[in-house]
C-alpha cells in the first residue's frame, strides 16, 4: 500500500564537526507534515476496518500452503548489541546470568561470527539481508564522497531537488524532498511479508528510513536528531563567553537576579533563500535554596532538580506556518557559582514525526500515544557528552537505563500482541555501556589516568544482568512452539592505543601534504591529492586513491593498484609498536579477497584488522595527521570492537538446539526464513543452520 508523505522542506547535511562519538555527519533533515500524517492515519484505519473481512479471507488461503512447512508459530529475536561471549561465560560462571545459563543448558550457546569489518551498521545489515557487505553496501557509519573526499553518511540520504510545475499558463517553483535508505539487498522480513507473514521490527540498526513491508518497524541506528546530526547535545552556561566548555553546541547567557533567558537552537532550514537556524525561547528561574531551576518553554514549565533529568519535554520550532516538533531532556549539572544545563540531542518527536522514522509512518505515533514519548535518535545514549566531560558517569548511566526501559516497555507489549510471525528487537545499552566503562576492567588502561576507578566497576556486569532479566521475562511468555534467538552483532575488547594510519601513510610517503600545508588539519584539508596514493578514512580502513573512482585518483586500477595493495598489506602487518613490543595490526584484509558482490568496489580497499588493545585513532578517523603513529586513548570511550573480526565474535543463545559448530551472523536470515517454511534465496551468502527443538 502506497502512503503519500508530504515532505515540505529540508536542511543541508550537518558538518563533520558536529559528529557524535562514532565520528561522521548526520543524515540531514526534512520536514514531514504531522497534520497530514494524522489525517491519513485516520483514513487508513477506517479503510483497514472496512476491508478486514476480505483481507482475512485472502490471508487464510494465501498462507494455507506455507503453513504446512512452518516449524514455529513465532520467532523472537532479542539482539543485545556488543554482548561478548567471554564476558557471558564469566558472568554465567559467577551466577549472574541465570536465564541465559538456562538457555545454554537446555538449548544452545555458541559464538556467532561477525562481519568484516566488525562494525555495528555493517553487522546488523548483514543480519537483515543474509549477505556479505559487498552485496549490501554498508562498510562503516560513513564513507568518503569520491568527488570531494569529505564524509557522508553511508546508510541514508536526504536530498532536495527544485522542480517547476506547470498549471495551464502558470508556472510554480516546488521542491521535492526524498529520504532514501542506501543499504542494498532485501531484508528477510520483507521476504516474509511476501508470504504474508507479519513482522514487527523494533530498533534494528540501519532501518532508517524504514522500508515498506508487511509489518511494522521503528527505526534505529543512523536515524538523525532534529538537527540532522547523529547526536548533537547543547550546553547552556552562565560562564563568560571566553570560558566554559568548547565542545558541542555551547550557549552562553547572563543571569539577571534569579532569572535568565536564552534560545535553544533547532534545525537549519532554508528561509527566503538562506539557511537559518530555527530556535525556541527558554526562560529560567533559579531556586538555589531548593536546588532546582524552573524552565519555561512556550506554554510549558518544567522544574529540574540538580542532578536529575527532566522528563521528555516538547520543543516546537516555528518556521512560518510550519511547526517542527522535537523532544529533549534537561539536566542541571551545576547551579552555583556557574549555572550549567545540559540538553540531550533533540530527538524527533515520535508523536509528531518530522521524518519517516517508522513504518507505517503513523506507527511511532501509536507507540507514543500508548507508552508516552521516547527516544527516537539512532544513537540516543549520549556517549560524546560523557567523553567531553559535559555529563558524568552517573548521568550517562541514568540516561542509558531510562532509554533501555522505554525500549523494554515497547518490546514486552509487542511480545504480548504478537501471537504469530516475527518479532525482532535490538537493545544497544550493552554496547554503549561497554564503550564507556571498559576501562574499569583493566587498571592499566590509559583512559584511567586522572579518573576514579572503583565507583562504576560493576556497570558492565549490571548491564548484562539487566539483559538477562529481560530474557527471563521473555521465557515466561513463550512456549515450545516459539523459537527464541538471543544474539549480538559482535563482541568487545579493550581500546587502549589508537593507530593513526594517516600519520603512518604520510611518514611512509603514501599520503602527501601540499606545499605550504601543515599536518594536523581535519578531513584532509591540506592533502595534495595529485601525489597521494592512499588515505585512511573512518573506522574501517584504507582507500587507494584510484584513478577513475576518486575524482583526483592517481593509482591505475588493475596491476598497479594490486601491487600497491599487496605492498601495503605486507608493511601494515609488520608495523611494530616498539614501546609495547607488539604488532598493532593482526591482519590487513583486502576487500577484494574478503568480500564479494557489486558494491565491493565502494568498500575501503584494505580493512585494518587490529590486535586486542588497538583501534584506529580518533585523529586518523577524521582524516587528521598527528605527531605519533601510536597514540594512547585517554577518553572514557575505552572499549571497542573495530579490530580483527576473528577476535570479536558475537553470541547466539537459543531455546532450540543449534547443531552447527560455527554459526555466523549472516546465517540468521536464511535460517529464520527456513523456520517459516521459506526456501533460502539464491542471493543469500549465509547458510541454513541445523536447528531443532530440544528432545526433552
Amino acid at each position: 500500500m502506497r502512503i503519500l508523505l508530504f515532505l515540505l522542506t529540508s536542511s543541508l547535511v550537518m558538518t563533520p564537526q558536529s559528529a557524535s562519538a562514532y565520528i561522521g555527519p548526520g543524515a540531514g533533515f526534512a520536514l514531514v507534515s504531522s497534520f497530514f500524517i494524522l489525517i491519513i492515519a485516520a483514513l487508513l484505519a477506517g479503510f483497514s476496518l472496512l476491508t478486514l473481512p476480505l483481507r482475512a479471507t485472502y490471508l487464510f488461503f494465501r498462507r494455507r500452503k506455507i503453513a504446512r512447512k512452518m516449524r514455529a508459530k513465532r520467532v523472537i529475536v532479542v539482539g543485545f548489541d556488543g554482548m561478548d561471549p567471554l564476558l557471558c561465560q564469566q558472568f554465567m560462571a559467577e551466577g549472574k546470568l541465570p536465564n541465559l545459563s538456562k538457555l545454554a543448558d537446555s538449548g544452545s550457546f555458541k559464538q556467532l561470527a561477525t562481519t568484516t569489518p566488525s562494525i555495528s551498521p555493517v553487522a546488523w545489515s548483514t543480519f537483515a539481508t543474509g549477505v556479505n557487505p559487498g552485496k549490501h553496501n554498508i562498510f562503516d557509519f560513513f564513507t568518503r564522497n569520491p568527488k570531494t573526499y569529505q564524509p557522508v553518511l553511508s546508510s541514508a540520504l536526504i536530498s532536495q531537488a527544485k522542480k517547476i510545475k506547470k498549471i495551464g499558463p502558470f508556472r510554480f517553483n516546488s521542491h521535492k524532498t526524498t529520504v532514501a535508505l542506501l543499504r542494498k539487498s532485501t531484508s528477510f522480513w520483507k521476504i516474509l511479508g511476501g508470504s504474508k507473514i507479519f513482522s514487527t521490527v523494533l530498533r534494528v540498526p540501519i532501518t532508517f528510513p524504514p522500508e515498506k513491508f508487511y509489518g511494522a518497524c521503528l527505526s534505529a541506528m543512523c536515524a538523525p536528531d532534529l538537527r540532522g546530526s547523529q547526536g548533537s547535545f547543547t550546553l547552556l552556561t552562565s560562564a563568560p563567553d571566553d570560558q566554559g566548555p568548547k565542545k558541542g553546541t555551547v550557549i552562553h547567557f547572563k543571569i539577571d537576579g534569579d532569572s535568565f533567558s536564552t534560545e535553544i537552537p533547532g534545525p537549519d532550514l532554508p528561509i527566503e533563500g538562506k539557511l537559518q537556524t530555527i530556535t525556541v525561547s527558554l526562560h529560567g528561574k533559579i531556586d538555589v535554596e531548593n536546588n532546582h531551576v524552573a524552565l519555561t518553554i512556550g506554554d510549558e514549565t518544567v522544574r529540574v532538580t540538580q542532578g536529575c533529568y527532566s522528563p521528555w519535554t516538547p520543543l516546537i520550532f516555528k518556521a512560518g506556518r510550519k511547526r517542527i516538533h522535537g523532544i529533549a531532556r534537561f539536566l542541571v549539572t551545576e547551579i552555583s557559582p556557574t549555572l550549567q544545563i545540559y540538553i540531550t540531542p533533540i530527538n524527533i518527536d515520535p508523536e509528531h514525526p518530522s521524518l519517516p522514522i517508522s513504518h507505517p509512518f503513523y506507527y511511532s505515533i501509536c507507540l507514543a500515544k500508548q507508552h508516552g514519548p521516547f527516544a527516537t535518535l539512532g544513537l540516543a545514549e549520549d556517549t560524546w557528552a560523557l567523553n567531553e566531560d559535559i555529563i558524568d558517569e552517573e548521568a550517562f548511566l541514568a540516561q542509558a537505563n531510562d532509554i533501555c526501559q522505554e525500549r523494554e516497555t515497547a518490546f514486552l507489549d509487542s511480545l504480548l500482541k504478537t501471537s504469530e510471525g516475527l518479532l525482532v528487537n535490538v537493545f544497544d545499552t550493552t554496547d554503549r555501556i561497554q564503550h564507556m566503562f571498559f576501562r574499569y576492567l583493566d587498571s592499566d588502561h590509559p583512559a584511567n589516568d586522572g579518573k576514579e576507578q572503583v565507583l562504576y566497576q560493576n556497570a558492565i556486569s549490571d548491564a548484562y544482568e539487566r539483559s538477562d532479566r529481560l530474557v527471563g521475562k521473555v521465557l515466561e511468555k513463550i512456549s515450545d512452539r516459539d523459537l527464541l534467538l538471543v544474539i549480538s552483532d559482535h563482541g568487545f575488547k579493550h581500546f587502549k592505543w589508537g593507530v593513526n594510519l594517516n600519520t603512518w601513510l604520510w611518514q611512509e610517503g603514501y599520503l602527501v601534504i601540499r606545499d605550504g600545508g601543515k599536518p594536523g588539519a581535519e578531513w584532509f584539508a591540506d592533502v595534495d591529492w595529485s601525489k597521494t596514493r592512499a588515505f585512511a578514512f573512518g573506522l574501517a580502513g584504507i582507500f587507494i586513491n584510484t584513478k577513475g573512482r576518486e575524482r583526483q585518483g592517481i593509482v591505475k586500477p588493475g596491476e598497479d593498484k594490486q601491487s600497491l595493495l599487496l605492498e601495503l598489506k605486507t608493511r601494515l602487518e609488520s608495523l611494530h609498536d616498539e614501546e609495547r613490543n607488539a604488532r598493532p595490526i593482526r591482519r590487513a584484509i583486502l576487500a577484494s579477497q574478503e568480500l564479494s558482490g557489486p558494491y565491493t568496489k565502494d568498500a575501503p580497499d584494505i580493512f585494518a584488522g587490529y590486535n586486542e588493545g588497538y583501534r584506529v585513532s580518533w585523529n586518523s578517523a577524521i582524516g587528521k595527521v598527528s605527531e605519533h603513529i601510536i597514540e594512547p586513548n585517554h577518553k572514557r570511550w575505552s572499549g571497542d570492537h573495530c579490530l580483527d573480526p576473528k577476535l570479536v565474535p558475537g553470541v547466539i543463545f537459543s531455546n532450540w538446539e543449534i547443531e552447527d559448530e560455527a554459526p555466523a551472523l549472516m546465517d540468521m536470515a536464511p535460517t529464520i526464513l527456513n523456520i517459516f517454511g521459506i526456501e533460502k534465496p539464491q542471493f543469500h551468502d549465509g547458510k541454513v543452520l541445523n536447528i531443532k527443538k530440544p528432545s526433552n
